[in-house]
């Protein structure tokens, strides 16, 4: 008995794997179109098992590909004589649609919408079958119709995505306004999902109809997650300042946490709002009690007065640094200041000096192994800017030995390897940059990448590496902020070097020192000189994408910007650019969409 029941089971196994194999031999043929072999089994599985949708709608689908639509239609009304499922019939309405019966498909249509009105159980289901023949209308009238026949459900979510799929950009800002009203925790889900429909333009038609909907909400229920949602669309827009007046609104309805504001503010400065950010940084001043989030609001504020501040300027920075260090005290708490400190006293006062006695100061502080290794990357920074590149190595070395394999071991191994380049050890820097590719901070990599292919392209030159080192050396002079000396060694290697391979690097870097002197004339002409003689070299949708920028953002020529962002588009899809160039050029083109 045992036997005859072990031989059963086999069989069952047997006809089990049979069965699978043959499904998963059909489905490869379907998928590689081979459509007359994928018939063939399907038809054979359907006869092992008639009711089997799966293989039903296959081979629906296969006819449909080979327009053997009789075929198709004969299998449907098979299986709708024994039960008249909905999207069976949608099916069928589908297949006289294709047959150019649009009368009869309608009808069908009209059926299976008419269903739910028993049964509204099914208004998924059937909508999706008719999402899945793009039948977006008949989609659209389904959920419109679940709305009234079901008032416990919400249907805006798939309506958003339908009409999003139609370009009806109204409609399905529309109803994702009305999913968030519904579940407001979707907010971030919904910016991510409008975010390819809204533009840095605030007067193009999507922005202003989305702005529109959200102040009439604002208007008619006050909730939180529309002084959110607008606040998103004037950062989408760069209105920080707006922004920041509904994040005020927002921190006044629950203010227990200013994180809001101190990301907006950062946000703004980083895209250069400095007045924005500082107002915003002066407000968190106004309404924190936590030292820890006040010591970070002063530092963003004297960095951003140091940008562009004269000598008097200079000298009231130095008196706040002294004033809030003599506040908050010198501890590991108030580490991140310190160093903004030693840093300005380097850079900004060129007082190296100085620097290094009070950053040194820092280290005999009961700081952390990384809060240590923070002080030694600007002290071998500092002597770096003076010249003293073996100390500066020392230092270097000393981090990458005591945090093996972290981020800041990583960029500290990066600067001993810029370093070596300054100095002229190309061999050396190249062997460090060789190891960086691989770094697991993708900044460091890119930067390590960069510098390796400067040395690699331009050292075998001539014997002397002449150019690579004058190259260098302008390198380090903008490091020291003498941009003008790095500008006149940059000229020199432009006339003694004119038509070797560092022509366009320096030509390249020449432009960013000008942009940074705000001498944009100048730049322009640096970056049109690389796209006439170097056009096919590697920095030219670089060159392509910046000169596009000083077009946009400061010579006010929109056209050109426009042309040389299409340029990128078209010529570049690989570039790390396509996609802003993208973004910026429906912008000027005034795409509606963006």
């Amino acid at each position: 008995m045992k036997q005859c029941f072990s031989v059963i089971l086999f069989l069952v196994f047997s006809y089990s794997c049979f069965a699978q194999n043959s499904e998963d031999q059909a489905e490869s043929y379907y998928k590689k179109a081979e459509f007359k072999k994928a018939e063939f089994i399907y038809k054979n599985l359907l006869k092992e098992k008639p009711l089997n949708s799966n293989y039903i709608y296959k081979l629906v689908d296969i006819y449909q590909q080979l327009e053997q639509y009789n075929d198709a239609e004969t299998i449907l009304k098979q299986r709708l004589s024994i039960s008249r499922n909905p999207e069976l019939v949608v099916a069928l309405g589908y297949n006289f649609q294709l047959k150019d019966s649009i009368i009869t498909a309608n009808k069908l249509y009209d059926e299976a919408i008419a269903f739910v009105d028993d049964k509204p159980n099914y208004i998924y289901i059937i909508a999706k079958k008719f999402e899945d023949y793009s039948l977006s209308d008949q989609a659209i009238r389904l959920y419109e119709k679940g709305k009234i026949l079901t008032p416990d459900r919400n249907y805006s979510i798939q309506l958003a995505r339908i009409y999003g799929d139609q370009g009806n950009v109204e409609q399905m800002f529309v109803n994702y306004i009305d999913y968030i009203h519904y579940k407001p925790n979707t907010l971030n889900n919904v910016k991510r999902s409008i975010s390819d429909f809204i533009s840095e333009n605030k007067d193009s038609e999507n922005n202003s109809y989305l702005r529109r909907l959200l102040l009439k909400k604002i208007q008619q229920n006050p909730e939180a997650y529309w002084y959110e949602m607008l606040s998103w669309l004037y950062v989408q827009e760069k209105a920080y300042n707006k922004s920041f007046i509904q994040e005020k609104a927002l921190y006044k309805r629950n203010p227990e946490s200013l994180d809001r504001l101190i990301e907006l503010a950062v946000t703004a400065q980083k895209d250069n709002d400095d007045d924005t950010s500082k107002s915003i940084f002066n407000y968190i001043l106004e309404n924190t009690q936590d030292p820890s989030t006040a010591l970070t609001a002063h530092q963003y504020i004297l960095e951003i007065d140091t940008k562009n501040a004269d000598d008097k300027m200079l000298k009231q920075i130095d008196d706040t640094y002294n004033n809030l260090l003599k506040e908050f005290g010198k501890s590991e708490l108030t580490l991140p200041l310190q160093l903004a400190y030693g840093k300005f006293l380097a850079f900004n006062q060129k007082d190296t000096e100085a620097a290094t006695t009070f950053l040194k100061k820092s280290l005999t502080l009961n700081v952390s192994k990384f809060q240590e290794a923070k002080v030694k990357l600007l002290l071998a920074d500092i002597l770096v800017l003076q010249e003293k590149f073996n100390e500066a190595l020392i230092f270097y070395s000393q981090i990458q030995a005591n945090l093996k394999n972290s981020t800041i071991a990583q960029e500290a191994r990066f600067k001993v390897a810029k370093t070596s380049y300054y100095k002229g050890d190309f061999d050396w820097a190249e062997s460090q940059l060789k190891i960086l590719k691989s770094s697991t901070s993708q900044l460091i990599a890119n930067d390590a990448l960069d510098l390796k292919l400067l040395i690699s392209d331009n050292k075998y030159e001539d014997s002397t590496q002449t150019a690579l080192k004058y190259y260098a050396k302008a390198d380090l002079f903008a490091f020291q902020n003498k941009t003008d000396d790095a500008i006149l060694l940059l000229d020199k290697i432009l006339e003694e070097h004119k038509g070797e391979s560092i022509t366009d690097q320096a030509l390249y870097q020449q432009a960013k020192l000008y942009e940074k002197k705000k001498q944009y004339t100048k730049a322009e002409a640096n970056y049109q000189n690389i796209i006439k003689d170097y056009g096919e070299d590697i920095l030219v949708d670089d060159t392509l994408y910046y000169l596009a920028e000083l077009y946009n953002n400061f010579l006010a020529k929109p056209e050109e910007a426009k042309l040389l962002y299409e340029k990128i588009i078209f010529e570049h899809q690989d570039s790390i650019y396509f996609i802003e160039a993208r973004k910026k050029f429906r912008m000027l083109r005034g795409d509606s969409i963006n």
